[in-house]
């Protein structure tokens, strides 16, 4: 169970950097934001290799994926959050919060 844990996190960083590096752009994020991306892409991965393909029909729609769906669906997931946290034009706008170097910018 640890293990298996330890796995999807160390697979959901690896792949996080490797959409942060095929993405162009700066991203603001950190380590823990990487990780988070490669885990949601690795979900998103799942999904699209359960609708698209068929596959483990019967572990149903939410499931992991390898390596390669990781990527395919951080960087999914990488421009979902940047339309969505795009300065000013985007749902979510940066506002400055507590004083001049706010948490968000």
């Amino acid at each position: 169970m640890i293990g298996s844990l330890l796995l999807l996190a160390l697979v959901g960083f690896v792949a996080g950097v490797i959409a942060r590096i095929v993405v162009p752009g700066w991203n603001r994020m950190g380590l823990l934001a990487t990780m988070i991306l490669g885990i949601v892409g690795s979900f998103i991965g799942g999904f699209l290799g359960y609708v698209v393909f068929g596959a483990d029909l019967e572990d149903g729609p939410l499931q992991t994926s390898g390596i390669v769906g990781s990527i395919v669906g951080a960087v999914i997931a990488l421009l979902i959050y940047r339309a969505l946290v795009r300065p000013r034009f985007g749902i979510l706008p940066r506002r400055r919060i507590f004083g001049r170097r706010g948490i968000l910018r």
